[in-house]
């Protein structure tokens, strides 16, 4: 009886490992830093041996900053916890993982700026055989009121084995500036398909990046982000600043459990390009609202489908709410672009300072069989 409980035992020890290593959706192993070097690994801030930091390999000028820590007059945020990494000139910081080989992966993480106006993110996954597989995410523009802002960024992975680095390509003449890194997460998605009724992919924006559940800003999309290497599957970001991708437990979502806010005016454009029958007719419909964020005022949002385009107002108090609108137009091509943007900049109402705007959801995209069809 010993024998067989002890087998038992060790199966199930066995298969909590097996599932442990293939875990995709959350922190990477010490994703947060909380685990750091020890004081022979470090001068001062900075960190003088490449393995001193858990899980993680470094190169360059990083430096192991915790809560609390000041820089002259300026006191350095943290984003998550007690400590994160700060990467200086042309420093870097990578890690391997295992992952499917085939699958689509998003990578969250945290950044703050701390010297320069203009600071970039170089991420990138090896190895990448064929695709894209690095971006540059700019994070000069800070949308949250904490000083700090989280980023998404897609890939495909190309083996099972896999090393993901974030590396700072800034030139300062202080080699110690550099923006700051948290709280990184790794989140496994499939393939979009299309829901019965909608011509569209993830129109309900329920599949999309890791968001930390401890926190209340949601996480960004990048600018420039096309749908093959889009966190936000099916969806390309046609802007010049980001998007912001939120979840309901922190935010006022029209249907569902995720939606997308327009937090920068003109220059936050979420589209998707579509098949459809030329001369044929299409319905747009989509909800607009606020997310109950003191995001308040006279919000628009203009909505894109090939040469039509409605422009539809929406009054926000800033405490939740939403109105369903629909956009009838005839496609005058085999490939349809929909696309949606808000007309004005916002301002949180909150005294933050922090860009905000209307959100979008629960899109749908239907081919009306008879023109007098509603």
């Amino acid at each position: 009886m010993k024998k067989v409980n002890i087998f038992t035992l060790l199966l199930v020890l066995f298969s909590t490992f097996t599932i442990a290593l293939c875990l995709t959706d959350g922190l990477l192993p010490n994703g947060n830093f909380e685990y750091g070097p020890k004081p022979s690994q470090m001068k001062g801030t900075k960190v003088i041996d490449p393995h001193a930091i858990p899980s993680w390999e470094i190169s360059g000028f990083v430096e192991y900053i915790t809560s609390g820590h000041k820089q002259g007059d300026m006191l350095l945020v943290v984003p998550e916890g007690a400590s994160a990494v700060r990467l200086g000139d042309e420093a870097s910081i990578k890690t391997k993982v295992k992952v499917t080989n085939g699958m689509f992966y998003s990578l969250s993480f945290s950044a703050a700026r701390t010297c320069a106006q203009e600071e970039k993110l170089n991420v990138s996954v090896l190895p990448n055989k064929e695709s894209k597989d690095w971006g540059i995410l700019p994070i000069q523009t800070v949308y949250s009121s904490d000083g700090w802002d989280s980023y998404s960024w897609g890939f495909l992975a190309q083996s099972n084995d896999i090393e993901i680095m974030i590396h700072n390509p800034g030139k300062e003449k202080d080699p110690a500036c550099g923006p700051l890194i948290d709280s990184i997460a790794l989140k496994a998605l499939p393939n979009p398909k299309r829901q019965r009724g909608n011509i569209l992919k993830n129109g309900n924006f329920e599949e999309g990046p890791y968001i930390f559940p401890n926190t209340s800003y949601g996480i960004l999309i990048p600018p420039n982000i096309e749908d093959d290497h889009s966190p936000l599957p099916g969806w390309m970001i046609e802007s010049l600043k980001a998007v912001k991708y939120v979840d309901s437990n922190h935010f006022a979502v029209p249907e569902g459990k995720r939606a997308v806010e327009l937090v920068a005016g003109r220059e936050s454009a979420l589209a998707q390009t579509v098949r459809t029958v030329p001369g044929k007719t299409y319905n747009l419909i989509f909800s607009i609202g606020d997310a109950k964020n003191s995001c308040e005022g006279s919000m628009t949002v203009e909505a894109n489908a090939g040469r039509d385009i409605l422009q539809v107002p929406y009054e926000s108090k800033g405490n939740g709410g939403f109105k369903r609108a629909k956009l009838r137009f005839k496609a005058v091509s085999s490939r349809t672009r929909v696309r949606f943007l808000s007309t004005f900049y916002h301002i949180k109402s909150d005294n933050s300072g922090s860009l905000c705007g209307p959100i979008i959801d629960d899109v749908r995209l239907v081919s009306i069989r008879y023109p007098g069809h509603v």
